[in-house]
């Protein structure tokens, strides 16, 4: 079993996430400034690496793809409305 953890943006990453996305976090922090903390979790065995903040919906996950490289993903905006609505109109 692996624990997760959190660290603040600007500070070291955390001893559990793996050298191969310290320069990936690096850059993220850097391309958001507003973000101020990661959350580091794992699911099947690979971290996942949040970049978010107070109050703030997480903005990308950095994790390690199935061959060890790095990966960025997006977050969704899970406020944002869905992009077809029009399925809906059997429930008026």
């Amino acid at each position: 079993m692996q624990l997760g953890a959190r660290w603040r943006v600007g500070e070291p990453p955390h001893s559990g996430v793996p050298p191969a996305l310290h320069a990936v976090i690096a850059e993220a922090e850097a391309a958001h400034p507003g973000a101020s903390a990661w959350t580091l979790t794992w699911l099947e065995g690979r971290p996942r690496c949040a970049l978010g903040g107070d109050g703030l919906a997480p903005l990308l996950t950095v994790t390690l793809g199935p061959s060890g490289e790095p990966l960025v993903e997006a977050e969704r905006n899970s406020a944002a409305p869905p992009a077809d609505d029009e399925d809906d109109d059997w429930l008026t």
